[in-house]
């Protein structure tokens, strides 16, 4: 195949570039999942086998996608059908490739929604809305706002008029081209990182100063002690390796595409190495630094480590951090929640626009279409698939897409690219791509690592997201299994979310009309979000076929 002249968007500065890769992998997961997931798997039980993960996995699928992203640029390939096709033999790829468009769109969808949040939050919070609630009265106020009930603003449906205007914002510096995106990631990043150094900061010297008469226990210090004190008998639990290996995806966002696409507007010989390296280890100091010095000391601080024990999960920034900082009065209240909130939104757009670039750079290279034209049609895809996240949230749409889009995808298409950069492109030909240019001597050891470790450790989370065992308790279903007792399956499995187990489960043993008729209506919905979901992917895979058909006609003049 013959190299074509380099698109003339490009990076303005390495600076730029390391801090966009950084603001796309730096996302709500680093403070909203990072947290829960350590919490939920034991602490310091999961930071030893996480960092083991992130230098095994995660580290190796960065060298993969840098390289394949640089080497597809090469070609005037700017997303991922054609990068893969670039490097793969047979046209299967090519269709492969369409995850890494079809991803973004499905995630975008859902996580706009949520920066949506994190905005109104930060009205909310300067407006005083969450002076004088109790901690019950600040989860209802979240439920009643992703409900689209009612809220202090008077704005009607202020969930959609948010979602719309977060939504725009996206696509109007997405409309500018690499340089609207170098630009919001040399203000959002500091900017976020500012605000979690105050935050951290300021849990780290709570100490036992937030005890009260309900909670006599509480120390901020517990829950610092809990996350960082390792526990070396998780490395022989199969729970916490999978979790860990989990949250790779969320941290890193590889296996969606958006590397690539940063990375193809590389020139031939820039460092690749060097840049993954950075971008990774600057995502794992917000995550493992100051992700972990927020929400769980500062709850732990107020309410005691037994109840974040008991307690922890996604909702918490939302409805337990606006409470929390009202215990430092009403002026720093109102500075902590502006930088909680407003970190959670840079965190968000900085990750939302690396998703629109591969939608562009496709139609860009496919069809001609400008930045504008190419940024407004991802933003109209993008309102059509998640304006049913936000007016059925409460009904599973939200999830499904979650579920199938923003985890079942990553994982499959990460297992599927690296066997294609070590097995069909070949390992050779692969580390040439890693070490080309690099600034760093990057360890030979890798080449075995991303040759045969990554995918094997790859291929067990997927197996194990496909048949993961009842409660997530991998040591007891295997000794069962042992013993012949079989292996039962966890509503959370590929299998049983496929057949919709668990809502299905749900009405059977329903005891009111009532009940049943949400149960159903759920499955209604889950059967739309993924009804959704397909047809989205085979538009692409349409797209990828016609721009194929045109590339074939176009080498046969």
């Amino acid at each position: 195949m013959e190299k074509k002249t380099l698109a003339k968007d490009a990076w303005g500065s390495r600076l730029g570039l390391i801090l966009a890769m950084a603001g796309n992998a730096v996302g709500l997961g680093n403070f909203l999942r990072f947290p829960v997931q350590a919490v939920q798997n034991g602490g310091g039980a999961f930071i030893i086998p996480y960092l083991v993960c992130f230098l095994v996995m995660g580290i190796p699928l960065l060298f993969i996608e840098w390289s394949s992203g640089r080497f597809g640029g090469k070609y005037g390939n700017h997303s991922t059908p054609f990068i893969l096709d670039t490097m793969g033999k047979g046209s299967l790829w090519k269709y492969i490739g369409v995850f890494g468009i079809f991803t973004n769109i499905a995630v975008v969808a859902y996580y706009t929604y949520i920066e949506t949040w994190s905005l109104s939050y930060v009205l909310h919070t300067m407006l005083g809305t969450f002076e004088g609630m109790s901690q019950t009265q600040v989860a209802q106020f979240f439920d009643s706002y992703i409900s689209i009930g009612s809220n202090s603003t008077g704005i009607p449906y202020e969930p959609v008029i948010f979602y719309v205007l977060v939504l725009a914002l996206n696509v109007y510096i997405l409309s500018k081209g690499l340089g609207g995106i170098e630009k919001a990631a040399k203000i959002g990043m500091p900017l976020l990182i500012l605000f979690g150094i105050i935050l951290a900061v300021k849990a780290l010297t709570l100490g036992e100063s937030g005890r009260s008469i309900e909670f006599p226990d509480a120390s901020a210090w517990d829950g610092l002690n809990f996350l960082w004190t390792p526990q070396f008998d998780s490395l022989l639990n199969p729970k916490v390796w999978f979790a860990a290996a989990g949250q790779i995806f969320f941290t890193l966002s590889v296996g969606m595409g958006t590397i690539q696409c940063y990375a193809s507007y590389l020139r031939a010989n820039d460092d690749v190495a060097l840049n993954a390296v950075s971008a990774g280890f600057m995502n794992e100091f917000v995550e493992v630094v100051l992700g972990s010095s927020i929400v769980i000391p500062i709850a732990a601080g107020f309410l005691g480590l037994d109840w974040v024990l008991e307690n922890a999960g996604f909702g918490m920034a939302f409805q337990t951090m606006p409470f929390l900082f009202q215990q430092w009065g009403t002026t720093m209240a109102m500075f902590s929640g502006v930088f909680w909130f407003g970190l959670l939104f840079f965190a968000g757009i900085t990750s939302s626009l690396a998703m629109g670039t591969p939608w562009m750079g496709f139609m860009k290279d496919e069809f001609g279409w400008g930045m504008k034209r190419g940024a407004w049609s991802f933003g109209l895809l993008a309102l059509i698939m998640g304006l049913p996240t936000v007016f059925y949230y409460h009904l599973g749409v939200f999830d499904e897409y979650d579920y199938w889009g923003g985890t079942v995808s990553l994982v499959l298409f990460a297992l599927l690219e690296s066997v294609l950069f070590s097995w069909i492109f070949g390992i050779n030909r692969g580390w040439q791509e890693i070490t080309d240019g690099a600034d760093i001597k990057v360890p030979n050891v890798f080449k075995f690592i991303i040759k045969y470790v990554t995918p094997f450790l790859l291929l067990l989370v997927f197996i194990g997201a496909l048949v993961t065992p009842q409660g997530n308790d991998w040591t007891t279903n295997i000794n069962n299994l042992l013993s012949g007792q079989g292996w039962e399956l966890d509503n959370g499995s590929i299998i049983r979310k496929l057949s919709l187990y668990e809502l299905k489960s749900q009405l059977t043993e329903a005891k009111s009309a009532t009940d049943r008729d949400l149960i159903e209506d759920k499955v209604f919905y889950a059967n739309f979000a993924r009804i959704q979901l397909v047809v989205l992917f085979l538009f692409i895979t349409m797209l990828v076929h016609i721009a194929n058909i045109k590339r074939t006609k176009l080498l046969a003049k």
